[in-house]
């Protein structure tokens, strides 16, 4: 299973649309509106991979005393619903189901695993994306959980984790798509479905 290169991910991102929307080349710094440079989380391909970004749509997990959690019947009271493109604070120990700002459209030889950003794992941030299966597609909800006791600054529209993009051998006999995943073309946060 060989591991994609960036020129790889380029051309299937503009041929076929992987991606969107996509960065040709990793970006590091952004113009804002008084024509300034403003360092950011990076975004756009890596050597190996691709760091996709945190978008605007946002669920906060509020616990309640005596109400477990049951990821086979989740109580929405318990995600509280939130959009922003500034920064905020994820609380001590805290919870934050986030989409990804890009669309993704995996062709059915890969397979994708995400690694959180070191940026934010240095912070006592985990990012936890389960891999992109053969033909999947949609906006990726991703788990943001700080492991600190203290609170930890989220960026919205910068860079969160990197996928990694690993073509098979053989192409599979059944994909995602073919056996109509429960979370195929998602387009908001999907919660835990049985």
């Amino acid at each position: 299973m060989p591991v994609k290169s960036d020129s790889w991910i380029v051309k299937k991102c503009e041929k076929d649309a992987m991606i969107a929307p996509f960065e040709r080349a990793q970006v590091k710094l952004v113009e804002r509106g008084d024509a300034r440079a403003e360092k950011v989380l990076s975004f756009g391909p890596s050597s190996y991979g691709y760091d996709m970004r945190l978008g605007t749509q946002f669920r906060r997990l509020s616990p309640q005393e005596g109400r477990a959690i049951d990821p086979k019947k989740i109580d929405d009271a318990l995600l509280v619903p939130f959009e922003t493109d500034q920064p905020f604070e994820i609380a001590p120990h805290g919870l934050v189901l986030a989409q990804t700002l890009e669309y993704f459209k995996i062709p059915r030889d890969i397979l994708t695993i995400c690694f959180g950003k070191s940026t934010y794992a240095r912070c006592g941030v985990f990012v936890n994306v389960t891999p992109f299966e053969p033909e999947w597609e949609g906006f990726a909800t991703i788990a943001v959980s700080n492991l600190t006791a203290s609170p930890v600054k989220l960026y919205p529209k910068e860079g969160i984790a990197q996928l990694i993009f690993l073509q098979a051998d053989d192409v599979c006999a059944v994909s995602y798509k073919d056996k109509d995943g429960k979370y195929q073309a998602q387009k908001g946060i999907t919660t835990a479905r049985v």
